[in-house]
């Protein structure tokens, strides 16, 4: 929903700027509907990316497809960088040379209001969704945003919030030029537009490549996995963690655990698959594959509780799929191991 509503607003305010880049001539005026076109076209991509990654996985590609979501938003980084940024910071440099007045203001000022008020609603419902899920975590809604899985939602968040600073960029910029008569403000404004759409770009591209090339869960997410784990009446020790995000909100995890009990490895085997089942069976987990530890292997350790018991017991948010404790939620996206909450 939060794409859905970002596409249609940019859709009217591109229409809109385009009108007023060609009534008033204004260089910063272009920056901005150039701005908007690629904004939209970017939704379209972010759209791509949820449906393509939200497909269920197969026997070619066992981890899922969640990573299909990276790529995809990938792509839509790159469009802000091309269609956006050089764009603005080329007609920004061809028009410094410009001594023209500024040409019927008031539309460009009006349809740049129209603009802030849209691309504002816009904002305001990722920034309300952001800072839900970031109190949650217990973290700033801006680690929030940065660090999350949620590609599109990151998206969304500095797209629109790079539209609104740019407005105000393409406002002072016209108004100088109005007030000084001198064009190279309004030049000005759209290769300053630019430079902020290249640093929007650099950090959607280099959030998404992180993602792309396996990254690890937060210590946090980590250390609650492992309480989760610990806490399950079946595993006596874990030596062995690994937490990787292969989608948005998606984990595979690989541990090596060792029973309880004494049981022949038949046994062992069914159990350790009944296990896997369970915690499998939670939305947020893609793939589990546990292993048997090795005896003269450490024992891994996730702190204690406020007690200051061994912290594998149930915490506020109730159990999870392993028996005893909940996986919870980091900081970089994935939901509790209970509530089925997807940010």
């Amino acid at each position: 929903m939060t794409v859905i509503i970002a596409f249609f607003a940019n859709i009217l305010v591109a229409i809109a700027k385009t009108v007023a880049a060609v009534l008033t001539s204004s260089a910063s005026m272009v920056a901005e509907a150039a701005h908007s076109w690629a904004d939209a076209g970017n939704e379209v991509f972010l759209l791509i990316a949820d449906r393509r990654g939200a497909r269920e996985k197969d026997e070619r590609h066992p981890l899922g497809y969640g990573r299909a979501a990276f790529v995809w938003s990938l792509i839509a980084a790159f469009g802000i960088f091309t269609a956006g940024s050089i764009v603005s910071i080329m007609h920004g440099v061809q028009e410094l040379s410009d001594t023209g007045p500024v040409e019927s203001p008031v539309v460009a000022y009006t349809v740049l209001g129209i603009a802030f008020v849209l691309e504002g609603a816009s904002f305001t419902q990722a920034m309300v969704k952001s800072r839900r899920l970031a109190q949650e975590r217990g973290s700033s809604t801006w680690d929030y945003v940065l660090d999350t899985s949620d590609t599109t939602l990151r998206a969304v968040f500095f797209e629109d919030a790079a539209a609104l600073i740019g407005l105000v960029l393409a406002a002072a910029a016209i108004a100088m030029h109005q007030i000084t008569g001198a064009a190279a403000w309004d030049a000005v404004g759209s290769i300053l537009v630019g430079v902020l759409l290249g640093i929007v770009a650099v950090i959607l591209i280099g959030r998404n490549i992180s993602f792309l090339i396996g990254s690890n869960a937060s210590p946090a997410l980590r250390k609650r996995v492992g309480r989760a784990l610990l806490g399950s009446p079946q595993i006596q020790r874990l030596t062995y963690l690994h937490i990787e995000y292969v989608g948005p909100n998606r984990l595979f995890i690989v541990a090596e655990v060792d029973l309880a009990g004494d049981a022949r490895e038949h046994d062992v085997a069914r159990r350790l698959r009944e296990i896997e089942q369970q915690i499998e069976a939670h939305p947020v987990v893609e793939t589990v594959v546990l292993s048997l530890s090795v005896d003269d292997e450490d024992s891994l350790a996730f702190g204690t509780d406020a007690a200051g018991t061994d912290a594998v017991g149930t915490d506020t948010a109730g159990t999870d799929a392993v028996g005893t404790a909940t996986v919870g939620t980091d900081a970089a996206g994935a939901t509790d191991a209970t509530s089925g909450t997807q940010p």
